[in-house]
Order: structure tokens, then sequence, then C-alpha cells
């Protein structure tokens, strides 16, 4: 038996449960945005621009959700500022430090790209912000170095929990690389369901929705290594949670999903919807496997 059943869990629950679901989306969906403006097409950008205005709040969201889940809220500055000295408190050897400037960083690019987002709208009361997207110089510099650290936090969640001394997370080196796949295939569910209904969004979202199809596939795999890889330890956590893992992530999250998208038309217009809806609530109850079965060990 690993050893990291003999260690104390560190009760993160559905706080940190919910941040890791709306982290990995919103760092998906930023990457997304970027690329659709960089290398879509023109009548794509308003899809771009959609996916812009939503990553901004749901980084506030995501930074609320860490601050409640302190067991001192109003220290939560403690994590970027040394309150002796008052400088930057960063901790090279520290998960919890790398993440904390990550989000940061991550979300003063989401702010800028949410402002380019506002100056690009048609009727625009600030459009001198639309020198914050591409393709212009400067919101091109900034899609590219912010697509860097949406990429970060898309993946960092699986990372921190693999380096966190529990089952599964610890036995495993694959939960950052099934958390970003994850992350890709929920932001663009995200993205489709922001399109749906939209006549100009028609062509981007069915293109979202073949990409969609192809990233669960990875994701499908991914999940199958992950439970390989575990060897012994991936009996005591099927036993436990395997039939929502594979009924909630597998079946509803990813096969229906798959199926649904080959086939637009079984469910008429709501098929691309209902497919986009599933891959969320699929990506939402892998979190809840991987860190609830963890925690009751």
């Amino acid at each position: 038996m690993s050893s990291t059943f003999f260690t104390e869990p560190p009760h993160w629950h559905w706080l940190v449960i919910l941040y890791f679901f709306l982290g990995g989306i919103a760092g998906g969906t930023y990457f997304l945005a970027v690329l659709i403006d960089l290398f879509g097409r023109v009548m794509d950008r308003p899809l771009g621009r959609l996916g812009h205005l939503v990553v901004f709040p749901i980084v506030i969201v995501c930074g609320l959700l860490l601050i409640v889940d302190l067991g001192r809220p109003e220290r939560f500055w403690h994590m970027l500022v040394q309150s002796e000295t008052w400088r930057p408190m960063f901790k090279a050897y520290s998960p919890m430090s790398i993440g904390a400037w990550g989000l940061l960083g991550f979300g003063f690019f989401a702010f800028l790209s949410f402002l380019g987002a506002i100056g690009d709208a048609e009727r625009s009361r600030w459009p001198r912000f639309r020198v914050l997207r591409p393709p212009r110089v400067l919101g091109t510099v900034v899609g590219i170095v912010g697509s860097i650290f949406a990429l970060f936090i898309a993946g960092y969640t699986g990372v921190l929990l693999a380096v966190t001394n529990r089952p599964i997370w610890s036995d495993t080196p694959l939960l950052g690389l099934t958390f970003l796949v994850s992350s890709a295939s929920t932001s663009a569910a995200l993205l489709i369901l922001l399109g749906w209904r939209r006549r100009w969004a028609a062509t981007g979202v069915h293109v979202l929705a073949r990409f969609d199809s192809l990233v669960l596939i990875f994701e499908l795999i991914a999940l199958v290594a992950l439970v390989v890889s575990l060897g012994n330890i991936a009996r005591v956590w099927l036993n436990a949670w395997g039939a929502l893992l594979v009924l909630g992530v597998i079946v509803a999250g990813i096969l229906i999903p798959l199926a649904l998208n080959s086939r637009p038309r079984i469910l008429g217009s709501l098929t691309v919807p209902a497919a986009a809806i599933l891959v969320l609530v699929g990506g939402f109850l892998l979190r809840v496997v991987i860190v609830l079965s963890s925690e009751a060990v």
C-alpha cells in the first residue's frame, strides 16, 4: 500500500472543487478566445469577444472562492505580500505561492483582454480599448502572454494535487495532463453555449463542436491512462468512486456528447447545447471524484 494512505487530508471540499472547475474553464476559454482572435475568421471575432467578456468575471469568482476557503480570509494578502517588510511574498518551492502569483498574473491579462473586448464592441463608449485586442500589436502581445498564464492556470490545479502527498493525487503523474485536457473540453463547451442561437456564431459553434469531440477523445485516453498508472491503488479508488467516474464522467460527460456531436440532428436544435451541458457536468464531476475520493481515504 502506498505511504500516501497514512497522511492527513488537507480538507478541501466544495469551494476548492469549484475553484478547480472554474479556474480550468477560465484558462481554457481565454486560450481559445485568443486563438479565435489570432487565427479565426473575421465573422468569428464576436465569439472570441464573448469569451474574453466572461473570463475576467470567472477569475474574480475564483479568487473569492480561494479567499473564503482560507481559515483566516482577511489575511489572503499574506500569500502575496510579507506583512513585516511589505515586500512581495514569492516562494519558488511552494506550489501554493506559485499558484497565487499565477492567478494574479492571469487575472491582470484577463482584465486587459476584458477591456479590449469592451472597446471592440459596436458603438462602444471606450473605443480606445480596442488596442488591447488582436490583431493590433499591443493586443497580440497581451493575448500571447495572457495565454501562457491561461495554460498554466488550466493545468496547474492538477499539478497542485500531484505534489500533495495524498492517495491518488501523488500516485500518478497524469493529473495535470488530465485536468488540462478537461479544461479544453469544458472551455469549448462554454463557448458553444455562449454562441448558441446567435446566427453570426453558427459556423464557429460547429467548428468548436468538432474541436470538442477531438478533445473528448483525448480526455478519455488520458483518464484510462490515469487509472492504469495508479496500479493497485486504482482498485481502492474505483471501489468507492467507480460508479460516478464511469457513469458521470465517462458516459455522461464524454461518450454521450461524442455521440450527440456525431449526429447533430438527433435532438434537433437542442443537440449541440445538450452535448455542451453534459461536457460541463462531466468536467465538474471529474474534479468532484478526484478531490473527494482522496479526502475520504
